[in-house]
């Protein structure tokens, strides 16, 4: 399986780190780096994070990278939906086809 990367999904993880960039941009970079090292792992195991709860759909998991969600689909490929802080209520919307 390979792992897509939504427009969604990308533009999150830049605002993310640009958030994080303006206090330190050592740590933002390092944060993206990071996140995308922990999801390159799921082209190995992509059903070993749990399923997001507000949906409960076995196909429709997530990733919890510090205080961040990474939502992901299994399909053929993974499809990575959306990144989130764990603070944000989901919208549903933009995960669900």
């Amino acid at each position: 399986m390979k792992i897509v990367w939504s427009p969604l999904a990308l533009e999150r993880v830049q605002a993310i780190a640009r958030y994080i960039a303006k206090d330190k941009p050592s740590a933002a970079d390092k944060w993206a780096k990071e996140l995308f090292k922990i999801v390159a792992r799921l082209d190995l195991h992509p059903q070993s994070c749990r399923v997001v709860p507000e949906l409960n759909r076995e196909d429709v998991r997530e990733v919890i990278y510090g205080n961040y969600r990474v939502i992901y689909k299994i399909s053929n490929d993974i499809d990575i939906l959306t990144v989130r802080h764990g603070r944000q209520l989901l919208d549903i919307g933009e995960i669900v086809e």
